[in-house]
């Protein structure tokens, strides 16, 4: 017996019965897993049983070398606990939400006669009024489009806003009253954003009942035409609240359904404000547990601790909660002074919710698997192509961007059997080296995933580099001195024109090289990897080079801050007055001394 054996079997031995939080260490003493139980002993006693099938549970055991505990007062307390080291230690088996952005909310501006239509990510209100949560970026773009429509309450951003002289193409259009230039009286625009608000609240009927109104005296005053824009608007309403299959007057609550199928989880969660349902988003988590219930209870508490979440008046749930709904019920209440009420029974409306976020779960659920389907066949066609004895478990692409040099990145994607692996992805910035030197570059990217002082020590199946030969010699100089020799190294060089079909693939082991029709499956997941291993480094390249662009040469100088700044500028009247201006010049600025204009000259020339 090994003595990490001996260790965890004299940890077993002892383990209280207790409630508390269990942490599994690897062999650098990285924290592998946070989990919670409410006995001890015997949940920690459940990873080493005989009968474990798991693939999950296999690999986190195998890499287990030790255990550390502690032992709380109550099953609430290890839960409040388990979450805050999930957050801190962010373990790589504590994979249920890694991936997740924070959720988008519609925002009306509070700061101005004209309030702006928006939207952020966060819930902060910054002096404003906030809606939602909203499923994602999508949905909230088809909500101000449509509020646009009926309401046409501007969405511009306030420096467009204050420098327009003359009416834009959302005027021209009939999607803004153009308040920027005055055809608007604050007085109706107020009510525009009074009743955007009302709709964004749920409240549908007041804003009916007042359009009603408006359009009777309009056509009594003879405004047929302000009568007809009226009118329109309540058709609009009347269509919308007509596409909501469930809908009631008010109510509040995060509803979540789950549905398990070939050992792939989906959970689905339905929003719903001011009786509205906003949409739904699913998830796929990967859980070392087994039991469906259990996982839909660890799913829940990480979805609410992970990440700040706009909290509801009530969660629902497709399966029976009842155990742990308390217990998630009460840590809302001492994390957060809130009462959240749990539930599974649930009737009417309700009920109609429900039924609404399991009919969701299934379909993800089934489009899920029609994908790993079709991506299996894909992959079995690459092992055929490549000629290899079993299925590549994972594949990594790497490519360098650069424009002309500048802002050199290089990234690194990562497929398994299931697709992209995106929390896996690494984003490399290149620095010293000679502009646009890729062969330094890669040879840099390449050292750096696997060199010893690497934090990721899984090696893939297969390595492909995006480029020819080149390219590829470099990756094989550099997999030689690192001792690397199970990889398999493919080199994508393009075809001609750059067109997709047309790669040819070169190899490292005396093969020759090897052309895929266009239509052949394996080609297209090579064309894949390689196309996102391309967007995750032009993406990040153009960030740092905007970025870049934007910055003035001045602020990397040391001692010289914005006041300083300002006045050389104002003095000189540019930058490149500046750069023709000698040591004596710039220390003739008020402020600047003899030392500093040095430190200026060098800096510039």
């Amino acid at each position: 017996m090994t003595g990490a054996a001996e260790r965890i079997a004299a940890i077993l031995a002892t383990l209280p019965l207790k409630p508390g939080v269990y942490r599994m260490l690897g062999a650098e003493g990285e924290i592998l897993y946070v989990g919670k139980a409410k006995t001890l002993k015997s949940r920690v006693s459940s990873y080493f049983q005989k009968n474990i099938t798991h693939p999950k549970t296999l690999a986190l055991v195998a890499r287990i070398t030790d255990i550390e505990l502690t032992v709380t007062s109550s099953e609430i307390e290890a839960l409040l606990l388990e979450q805050t080291l999930i957050k801190t230690h962010k373990p790589p088996f504590n994979i249920l939400l890694r991936d997740d952005k924070s959720y988008p909310y519609i925002v009306m501006s509070g700061d101005s006669p004209f309030p702006r239509l928006g939207w952020q990510r966060g819930r902060s209100a910054k002096g404003g009024k906030v809606f939602g949560p909203y499923p994602g970026a999508k949905a909230v773009y088809e909500t101000l489009e449509l509020l646009q429509k009926v309401f046409q309450v501007r969405q511009c951003d306030e420096n467009t806003f204050r420098n327009r002289d003359r009416p834009c193409l959302q005027f021209q259009i009939k999607r803004c009253r153009a308040p920027c230039v005055g055809l608007v009286s604050p007085e109706a625009y107020a009510e525009d954003v009074q009743n955007t608000v009302r709709f964004l609240q749920g409240r549908n009927p007041e804003i009916q009942e007042q359009l009603i109104v408006r359009m009777e005296e309009a056509s009594a005053n003879w405004q047929f035409e302000q009568a007809a824009l009226f009118r329109d608007r309540l058709q609009a309403l009347k269509q919308i609240q007509a596409r909501q299959a469930v809908y009631c007057e008010q109510g509040e609550a995060d509803v979540f359904a789950l549905a398990t199928q070939a050992g792939i989880v989906a959970v689905t969660v339905l929003f719903v404000r001011g009786g509205r349902v906003l949409g739904s988003k699913a998830y796929f988590p990967e859980s070392a547990e087994e039991d469906p219930d259990v996982i839909l209870a660890e799913f829940m508490a990480g979805f609410y601790w992970q990440q700040e979440r706009d909290l509801p008046e009530e969660i629902l749930a497709d399966r029976d909660m009842e155990e742990a709904g308390d217990l998630l019920a009460e840590a809302f209440h001492q994390r957060y002074g809130k009462r959240i009420a749990v539930r599974h029974r649930v009737r009417e409306t309700r009920a109609a919710w429900v039924d609404l976020a399991r009919l969701n779960a299934a379909e993800s659920l089934k489009a899920r698997l029609a994908n790993r389907i079709h991506l299996s066949a894909r992959m079995a066609a690459l092992q055929e192509a490549l000629a290899l004895e079993q299925l590549p478990a994972r594949m990594e692409c790497f490519d360098i961007s650069h424009s002309q040099g500048e802002a050199t990145v290089a990234s690194c994607v990562v497929f398994d059997s299931e697709g992209p692996r995106k929390r896996d992805y690494r984003q490399y910035l290149i620095r010293d080296i000679t502009p646009g030197d890729d062969y330094a570059a890669m040879e840099q990217a390449l050292t750096r995933r696997f060199g010893r002082n690497s934090s990721d020590a899984v090696l893939p199946d297969i390595l492909f580099i995006d480029g020819g030969k080149g390219q590829l010699a470099q990756a094989i100089r550099v997999l030689d001195l690192l001792d690397i020799r199970s990889v398999l190294l493919v080199g994508i060089a393009k075809g001609e024109g750059r067109k997709p079909g047309l790669e040819t693939l070169h190899f490292v082991d005396g093969r020759e090289p090897l052309h895929l029709p266009a239509d052949h499956p394996g080609l297209h997941v090579i064309q894949h990897i390689r196309d996102e291993a391309h967007r995750f480094a032009i993406t990040r390249h153009r960030a740092k080079r905007d970025k870049k662009r934007r910055e003035s040469p001045l602020e990397s100088i040391p001692g010289l801050g914005p006041k300083r700044r300002r006045d050389l500028l104002n003095h000189f009247g540019g930058l490149q007055e500046m750069e023709k201006a000698s040591i004596q010049d710039l220390a003739g600025v008020p402020g600047i001394g003899t030392a500093l204009a040095e430190t200026i000259y060098a800096a510039l020339h």
